[in-house]
């Protein structure tokens, strides 16, 4: 419980309570699955016992179908000795390494299903027992604790980062965008006063770049101003993405942001841009044997570019492997836009999709 409840950041506190209840419970393999906010489906599925290897193998995270669906329609502990045997079981997907005994558990936070805990057999070869049942009850209460916890923490830093953006818009609007408001001035007024043709055109120059430096600051003071209706911005989304798939591709991914992307993508539009980036991630997951990638998103007049780079083996072996393409290609056409992938002689692969910020035939929640 000290464990768990040390951390103050949620997917760390996550992260603790599937390796702490794995451990504690002496099982092989462990997994935490996070429900959406319909408590229909898994949005997020944290492991312990499976190496990036076989998440290669296996795909795509599980979305809550056979055996783990079963704590979903009726969240209360579930024992198994044997999964396989069960009516409801769904079958394991290519990769994936063979499963016997089971125990879940919903963990709630204030009275919700927040998520359960999965455990499958134990290291010593026997079933789980009402002990280990016990156990896991407990561990899930604690973990409910946790997040519970770790949200307070977040809303409160939150908190705290809203109000230091208010400071750093207040002092970049009253204080740099005017002096360089004054310096530009100046330098028109000397523009008058120099005879010389070279001097008088860098001096144009450095005004316009003033000018253009201005119009940028102001629109971070936009971004600064505007946060996305859900409280989580576009950014903050994309970044959660990339902190998820650190995991399986066992290095960071490199992200970069370009224009106003938080305040000119729209809600419906912003899941889009994280299904996009999730899938192409999953791709050079299981497909590039890339050391790097390069996740870069911009939003400007044109519409929203998302571009996912990687050193890996190419194209040419990747082009073949899944519907991974297929489903980017046909995201960018729902929305009127284009999707191309193109590798490089020396290697890598780079994956461009575009889309115009306003859909004329903007795909239904059901898509």
């Amino acid at each position: 419980m000290l464990a768990v409840g040390s951390e103050l950041d949620v997917h760390h506190v996550l992260d603790t309570i599937v390796r702490t209840s794995t451990e504690l419970l002496g099982a092989k393999y462990g997994a935490l699955g996070v429900l959406d906010e319909s408590r229909t489906r898994l949005v997020d599925f944290l492991t312990v016992g499976i190496d990036a290897q076989q998440h290669a193998q296996i795909g795509s995270l599980p979305e809550g179908h056979g055996i783990l669906g079963l704590l979903i329609v009726d969240p209360k502990p579930l024992r198994l000795p044997d999964l396989t045997r069960h009516p409801d079981s769904f079958g394991f997907p290519p990769g994936h390494p063979q499963m016997t005994s089971f125990l879940g558990v919903p963990i709630a936070v204030r009275g919700e299903v927040f998520g359960n805990l999965y455990l499958c057999d134990k290291t010593d070869g026997e079933e789980f027992d009402d002990a280990d049942v016990e156990l896991a009850v407990g561990l899930a209460a604690a973990a409910g604790v946790a997040i519970e916890n770790a949200r307070l923490h977040a809303k409160v830093a939150e908190f705290a980062t809203i109000t230091d953006r208010e400071r750093i818009a207040r002092d970049l609007h009253d204080t740099v965008i005017q002096r360089l408001f004054a310096v530009g001035l100046s330098l028109q007024t000397t523009i008058r006063l120099v005879e010389h043709d070279g001097a008088r055109g860098r001096l144009s120059q450095a005004v316009d770049d003033l000018d253009t430096t201005v119009r940028d600051i102001r629109a971070a003071i936009f971004d600064l101003h505007t946060t996305e209706a859900s409280g989580r911005s576009v950014r903050h989304r994309v970044l959660d993405v990339c902190t998820e798939y650190e995991r399986v591709l066992r290095f960071e991914p490199v992200v970069r942001f370009a224009g106003p992307v938080d305040t000119a993508v729209t809600e419906q539009l912003s899941d889009d841009v994280v299904a996009v980036i999730r899938e192409s991630l999953s791709n050079v997951a299981r497909h590039a044997s890339a050391t790097s990638v390069e996740v870069l998103v911009r939003a400007d007049g044109d519409g929203v570019t998302i571009s996912v780079s990687d050193n890996g083996v190419g194209l040419s072996v990747k082009a073949g492997a899944g519907r991974g393409l297929s489903n980017l290609s046909e995201r960018a056409d729902q929305r009127g836009g284009s999707f191309a992938a193109s590798g490089s002689e020396g290697g890598g692969t780079t994956a461009i999709w575009v889309v115009p910020l306003s859909s004329p035939n903007p795909p239904s929640p059901q898509d």
